[in-house]
């Protein structure tokens, strides 16, 4: 079971740290459009803010599982380090499984926000060309904006389901069967 998760898990990361890396790029971007629109030429776009926003968040959500996966998150793992590998696989379980509530019930929030009151919203300047000529345009729906939630917490979800597995493989003892996970940053198995 471990084996298709972990292969799930692995191309779902290397695809949000792709696109991820897009938004940022996006994200910069924009956000100096802006600052020289706004000092240079005294004319600040409406857009720029609500762009750099909405590609945040979409960083955020694609980008947060392969920091989950890989330990990138900030943690005191002191006391996991101090104890035996088995009560330390315990309570890492203990706490994936407090995390795995946190994590559905901000998925369940996520998908109120995108089917919800805020998602049939317009945002307010973000907008797509609907024809070649640029003489219609299309209002983005904040709900896209809001299924960054929905794509984030599922993915963690995933990611928190795999670690999970393995967290249980080393209170049974059976840790050093498991395959290592690459590293993307690293290029090493941990």
């Amino acid at each position: 079971m471990l084996g298709p998760l972990g292969r799930l898990n692995a191309a779902l990361c290397t695809a949000g740290r792709a696109i991820g890396v897009v938004a940022i790029a996006v994200m910069v971007a924009v956000t100096l459009l802006q600052v020289v629109m706004r000092y240079v030429f005294n004319n600040a776009l409406p857009w720029p803010d609500e762009a750099a926003r909405f590609c945040m968040l979409w960083m955020t959500g694609l980008m947060a599982p392969t920091a989950l996966r890989h330990g990138g998150f900030v943690a005191i793992d002191s006391l996991l380090m101090a104890l035996p590998v088995r009560l330390s696989a315990f309570l890492s379980l203990i706490l994936l499984s407090i995390a795995m509530l946190v994590l559905v019930m901000g998925l369940t929030i996520g998908w109120a926000e995108v089917n919800g009151l805020g998602g049939r919203f317009d945002t307010a300047s973000l907008y797509l060309p609907t024809s070649w000529g640029l003489d219609s345009w299309y209002r983005i729906p904040r709900s896209w904006m809001m299924l960054s939630l929905v794509v984030g917490f599922a993915m963690l979800i995933l990611v928190n389901l795999e670690l999970m597995i393995r967290a249980f493989m080393g209170l049974i003892g059976a840790a050093d069967r498991l395959p290592m996970v690459r590293n993307p940053v690293l290029g090493s198995a941990e």
